[in-house]
């Protein structure tokens, strides 16, 4: 039983977000027929998710800049997760999410999810699901590929999990002894949390000994009847603020995101 409760937690798109702090096929296909947007240049992210040492997933974050016609800027963010080989039918992931969201308030304009997952120790999922946000008017507009739409009022400065990555990663400042209060929507529900930051030395498997300024938050978990947890997130206290590490440590046990490369624009960086 444990083991089927943390692959479970490990997938859902709430901590995937909360994770990365760091389109999918639904919103690629309207983007391309229509010809609105134009992707320019970015850098991208890799990690592998381990389990008691053993490797269960690997994800991958991209982060671009690029322009809506007629010439609007905008930013978009990409997570795919992927099942390792290794879980062979116990777990097959596919899953996809993405944020677009203005180039100067970075407000979130859509976040689109694409869930393709199965196996042995998990509930079967497949399907689409787009969140139009309208910051302006306070309320977002929810629509699934069964064509289910609905329209859910948005508390002020609400922001899906992506582009809350995005505006630390890009803006705004992250120092040790802060208290950063951020308020999320992922098409599942509202949350309100709190990360608390400090700066701590960190062996990363990618770049060795660094300085890090770790963020640590509790959480509720779902999936243990909301019992409680903690997420930690390690940042590379220098200009580039690369997400290093993350770890989730369940009411079950521990699981590990680690940073196995970095490249910008497609080419590895040294």
């Amino acid at each position: 039983m444990k083991g089927k409760t943390k692959i479970r937690i490990i997938i859902t798109p709430y901590l995937l977000g909360i994770f990365l702090w760091v389109g999918s096929h639904c919103h690629g296909e309207e983007i391309k027929s229509n010809r609105e947007v134009f992707i320019g240049s970015g850098k991208s992210f890799f990690y592998t998710a381990k389990s008691l040492g053993i490797p269960i997933l690997k994800a991958s974050l991209k982060i671009e800049n690029g322009t809506i016609q007629p010439g609007r800027p905008f930013y978009q963010v990409q997570i795919h997760l992927d099942s390792t080989q290794k879980m062979g039918a116990l777990l097959r992931v596919n899953n996809r999410f993405t944020s677009l969201m203005e180039f100067e308030t970075l407000q979130p304009i859509r976040y689109t999810k694409e869930i393709d997952q199965k196996g042995l120790f998990i509930k079967n999922k497949n399907y689409h699901q787009i969140l139009t946000f309208d910051c302006a008017n306070r309320k977002v507009l929810e629509k699934t590929d069964k064509m289910v739409e609905r329209e859910i009022p948005l508390p002020p400065n609400t922001y899906d999990p992506l582009s809350i990555f995005a505006q630390y990663y890009l803006r705004e400042e992250i120092r040790p002894g802060q208290e950063l209060r951020m308020s999320i929507y992922d098409g599942v529900k509202f949350r309100e949390m709190v990360f608390r930051t400090r700066l701590e030395p960190l062996k990363s498997k990618r770049f060795g000994k660094v300085e890090a300024i770790c963020l640590e938050s509790t959480t509720s978990f779902s999936n243990f009847g909301d019992q409680e947890g903690l997420i930690r997130i390690w940042y590379w206290a220098n200009r580039s603020k690369i997400p290093l590490l993350m770890e989730l440590d369940l009411p079950v046990g521990n699981v590990r995101f680690e940073l196995e490369r970095v490249e910008e624009n497609g080419r590895r960086e040294k």
